[in-house]
């Protein structure tokens, strides 16, 4: 993930959701009052570069893949592809069955209104509206280079006047009509994660042909959900897709989520309604939580430390029958080491400054204790990360790190020329890049604070001109090869590794791994390959972080995720309930 969309992402990330809804609800209607910390950009698949986009786009529209809604870690199962695909031996083709049966919602792009059935044709239209040039498709990269032909047929139809989109490639045909197949021209098994993501998510060529380039604006899927008026206003109002195929809620749990089986079984969707307000201040959004206004939202900051005691619910908002769900992001923080300075080329240096540094105490001061202390790259959640590893080299252990640091040719820091630290321009980025200054000087190594505004450290981080950096990486897709990717040598600056680690040990360990298919096997050597970044110190592993959630006791089926964007069609409200609560403010 680019440092821009990274940083995109913590915004949009730590946004409140809030609403505002009657107070006296209609008990014939099943609505949820949600809300948008931004305005919307549209509603185009091919546009779902971020998260608040993808969010509203995963409601109309729909992909092969998706996860399964109550299990960890993630597993993908079929959404509109009738199986998993059948796998070629060499791992380089995929094959799919479409559902029969399933059909675009009714819109007046389609013949006297109705909306007509989806076949395997679909995907490959969509597929190609990435490729073409002319669209400048946000989700190009996601299919850049994988599937075979498809990067030919871009630069053929780049510089014409028009885009012939009948001419076939290779890598993704309609060999029937409910029957798919891929061609990749690498093997990559992450392929499949690709196809749960909204960028992926089928179109019908009849709606942008009749909308053009008001398709942003009137999104036509197969979904649970249509949305009726889509006026750029600061108010959607999706409903009940009344041809929505039969789909049923799981009857299958991981242990966290049993208690989620209620409706086990029982047909989707469960909501008539949701309305989502754009809002972007906190402050109302907790008066209208408190006030049964708004069904879910994210703690503010301000409020934290007054709703969390030791890690807890308050005793106040339990006697409100408000719920807390903590669920761990797949991220990754870290200070890391620029490798083409030679100075960081000393693993007894590095092991050094891992030591003395406390990632306790950053926990505390800048994330109210709610980090997973992260041992190396793979997060919780990933089948790479073994809970019971334990990173020898972090700290704080100043006697070790004075120790390591003399041996590696600095007693005392002496020697070593000062380093420079990058980061933000913002005030808790500074304020953390001086808590890491701080720790170092404990041992004697001195550091100056760089803080740059985002277009500047980009910049530098691509000319590989920056020396240490307060970075993270959010996932693209649940899998531990994309965190480990993040250290493999050809992906240094430009590309993900702006570490610009180069070791060819680790290299090969990636290389192998990065082509299995899931198995056993393929989850030991992910084990190993994030267990040896960690003792080569190749960064300073900070945390992990989690999201703190609060629902109201009439939500049904919530919980935080940072994949499963078409989450909503699972969640059950008790409008009865939420009656007799908001009878209290009438």
């Amino acid at each position: 993930m680019s440092l821009k969309n990274f940083i995109s992402i913590i915004v949009l990330s730590s946004a409140v959701f809030v609403s505002s809804c009657s107070k006296k609800p209609n008990l014939t209607e099943r609505v949820l009052n949600v809300t948008a910390p931004s305005d919307i950009k549209g509603f185009d698949p091919m546009m779902a570069s971020d998260v608040g986009s993808a969010a509203q786009i995963a409601k109309i529209y729909e992909g092969l893949l998706t996860y399964h809604w109550l299990k960890l870690p993630y597993e993908l199962i079929p959404n509109l592809a009738e199986e998993m695909p059948s796998i070629s031996k060499d791992g380089m083709t995929y094959t799919f069955k479409i559902k029969k049966g399933v059909f675009f919602q009714d819109d007046a792009a389609f013949p006297n209104g109705k909306g007509r059935e989806l076949t395997a044709m679909d995907f490959v239209y969509s597929i190609k509206r990435h490729a073409d040039a002319k669209n400048q498709s946000t989700g190009w990269w996601l299919f850049d280079g994988k599937i075979q032909g498809l990067n030919e047929w871009r630069e053929k139809y780049a510089k014409l006047p028009t885009v012939n989109y009948d001419d076939e490639v290779e890598g993704i045909k309609a060999l029937d009509k409910y029957t798919l197949q891929f061609k990749l021209a690498k093997v990559f098994p992450q392929f499949l994660y690709a196809l749960a993501m909204p960028f992926s998510y089928v179109v019908a060529k009849e709606a942008v042909d009749k909308y053009g380039k008001e398709f942003i604006n009137h999104p036509v899927g197969t979904g649970p959900y249509i949305l009726p008026v889509f006026d750029q206003g600061k108010r959607l109002v999706f409903t009940k897709n009344p041809t929505f195929r039969e789909k049923f809620y799981p009857t299958e749990a991981s242990a966290e989520f049993k208690h989620m089986l209620v409706d086990a079984g029982k047909k989707l969707p469960f909501l008539d309604k949701i309305v989502v307000d754009v809002m972007v201040e906190s402050q109302p959004a907790w008066l209208k939580f408190n006030k049964g206004e708004v069904d879910y939202l994210s703690i503010p900051k301000d409020n934290f430390s007054a709703t969390i005691v030791d890690n807890k619910l308050s005793k106040e908002m339990q006697a409100k029958g408000i719920s807390l769900a903590i669920t761990p992001a797949l991220d990754v923080y870290f200070y890391g080491f620029n490798f083409d300075y030679k100075v960081f080329q000393n693993l007894k240096l590095r092991k050094a400054m891992s030591l003395a540094f406390d990632q306790g105490m950053l926990n505390k001061l800048f994330y109210n204790n709610t980090g997973v202390p992260a041992e190396s790259s793979a997060p919780p959640g990933v089948a790479g990360n073994v809970p019971s590893f334990k990173n020898l080299w972090k700290g704080p252990n100043l006697d070790l790190a004075r120790k390591m640091l003399a041996e590696a040719g600095y007693p005392e820091g002496k020697g070593l020329p000062e380093m420079t630290l990058d980061t933000f321009s913002s005030t808790s980025a500074r304020q953390k890049a001086e808590f890491f200054q701080k720790q170092m000087e404990k041992i004697g190594i001195k550091i100056k604070v760089v803080t740059n505004l985002n277009p500047e450290l980009q910049a530098k981080i691509k000319k590989r001109s920056v020396m240490l950096i307060d970075y993270g990486w959010i996932g693209d897709y649940p899998d531990t090869e994309n965190f480990l990717q993040i250290f493999y040598g050809p992906n240094s600056a430009p590309g993900a590794n702006s570490a610009n680690y180069n070791n060819p040990e680790f290299n090969k360990m990636y290389e192998v791994v990065a082509k299995m298919q899931d198995s056993p096997a393929r989850t030991k050597l992910y084990e190993e390959a994030n267990q040896f970044l960690a003792n080569d110190v190749v960064a300073i592993f900070t945390v992990h972080t989690q999201s703190y959630m609060l629902q109201q006791k009439w939500v049904r089926n919530y919980h935080d995720s940072d994949f499963i964007f078409d989450f909503h069609q699972y969640i059950n409200v008790d409008q009865k309930e939420k009656a007799e609560w908001m009878k209290k403010f009438e």
